[in-house]
């Protein structure tokens, strides 16, 4: 098992518009709020620290893989 610690971070984003916002990805989220007509506001809604085996399962769970970490799929380091 590694000793290093990892963190996950999940972000709460409301938007406020007159118009229906579709599917837009964060860079659009973003300037729609910082320089578009929208009103919004981003909030941390959980912040946790992880450890090797656990940031695995979360990278798995995001679609990615351990390796990004330079972990094995059990969270260990992948020297």
């Amino acid at each position: 098992m590694t000793d290093r610690k990892f963190y996950k971070t999940v972000f709460k984003v409301t938007v406020l518009s007159e118009e229906p916002l579709g599917n837009p990805d964060l860079e659009q989220v973003n300037h729609a709020i910082t320089e578009g007509d929208c009103s919004g506001v981003v909030t941390v809604s959980e912040a946790l620290e992880l450890d090797g085996k656990q940031a695995a399962r979360a990278l798995y769970d995001q679609g990615s893989d351990p390796s990004f970490f330079r972990l094995t799929s059990k969270g260990e380091d992948d020297e």
